[in-house]
């Protein structure tokens, strides 16, 4: 082999790239593609042209819906029909078994709409609104229906419990969309929820825990905190624990009544001396063997020597009013001796 040769062997031989030192960097090597300016949770949007071919199989979804729904879902289904033939999803009111059902098509090119229809259906049989609803089918946005029933048994504390997510006139559920970005609609047992999925994992934790005796409004306060710390760029990178509020938990348990420990008594074999009954009584006043007329006669005589009793007493307590007060004497001031009179 010539010299010349060697050296074009030696050119077109693959240039090694520096590897990072360690066991991390072992098989990495550098993307000058991938730079600081690409946002990598960027939901981009699914053309047609990505998925020009129909799909093999159909996937269908179906769901029940109540009874007080059918009306309002015979008024809107039309455009329900409309908003899903864009996507190429097709539907079904199933008015006599009261369903609904999604299924693709052979339009359909989005493998992900037919879940997005799925949520959509969910959503008008828990009471959502058809303007509200047909947002599912916008990307970055989820939904999340929470079952509340099952939380609490008593069905007392679950309706004051369900009460205090709505708050006074509904500001509790109003400050809970506005910090989480989130649409909530609480109906009967479950709570639907839409929006971003951070928002959806709060309003989770919110409703959860509010069930289980957790006051939602300490979670809002938690919100407006870590809300507000997000607005400065210096505490990115920071812990936020030290300046989240913690709320202990208070149990105030009932104050036990103390037990006065009786002098023990002597053992005897012998039951204590049966208690005389009301029979008992009379026979040793008398009274058992007196006619009626004689027993009306010695009670009312009773009757009016208690009263006469508390006349006295009375009377006592108004002669009260009138005793005068004890005055205490004036003092008199001592003249002080002047000079000019000496």
């Amino acid at each position: 082999m010539s010299a010349e040769e060697a050296n074009t062997i030696q050119d077109e031989a693959p240039v090694e790239v520096p590897q990072k030192k360690g066991k991390q960097g072992k098989y990495r090597r550098d993307k000058p593609w991938d730079t600081d300016d690409i946002d990598h949770w960027k939901v981009e949007e699914f053309k047609p042209e990505y998925n020009p071919a129909p799909f093999t199989e159909e996937s269908s979804f179906a769901t029940l819906f109540p009874k007080y729904r059918e009306n309002y879902l015979k008024e809107v289904w039309g455009h329900v029909t409309r908003a899903l033939d864009k996507v190429g999803v097709a539907c079904v009111l199933d008015l006599v078994e009261g369903s609904m059902t999604v299924k693709t098509t052979r339009k359909t090119y989005d493998p992900y709409m037919i879940l997005k229809a799925r949520d959509l259906i969910k959503l008008l049989a828990r009471s959502v609104p058809l303007p509200q609803a047909l947002k599912i089918l916008e990307d970055g946005i989820a939904s999340d229906i929470v079952k509340i029933g099952n939380i609490v048994r008593n069905k007392e504390r679950f309706v004051k419990r369900r009460q205090r997510l709505l708050g006074p006139n509904g500001s509790t559920l109003k400050a809970m969309e506005l910090l989480t970005q989130c649409y909530v609609m609480v109906q009967g047992n479950t709570v639907s929820a839409m929006g971003p999925y951070k928002g959806l994992k709060e309003v989770r934790r919110i409703i959860i825990d509010c069930m289980n005796n957790v006051h939602p409004i300490y979670h809002i306060k938690e919100l407006m905190i870590k809300r507000e710390l997000a607005k400065d760029p210096k505490l990115a990178e920071e812990n936020w624990e030290r300046f989240l509020p913690h709320f202990k938990k208070k149990n105030t348990k009932p104050l036990k009544k103390k037990i006065s420990k009786k002098d023990k008594k002597d053992y005897t074999p012998f039951p204590p001396a049966q208690t005389p009954s009301k029979i008992d009584m009379q026979l040793e006043s008398g009274e058992y063997f007196m006619k009626p007329k004689e027993k009306e006669a010695r009670a009312m005589e009773r009757k009016k020597e208690e009263q006469k009793e508390n006349s006295l007493k009375r009377q006592a307590e108004r002669e009260l009013a009138y005793v005068p007060p004890v005055e205490d004497a004036p003092k008199k001031k001592k003249k002080k001796s002047s000079s000019s009179d000496e």
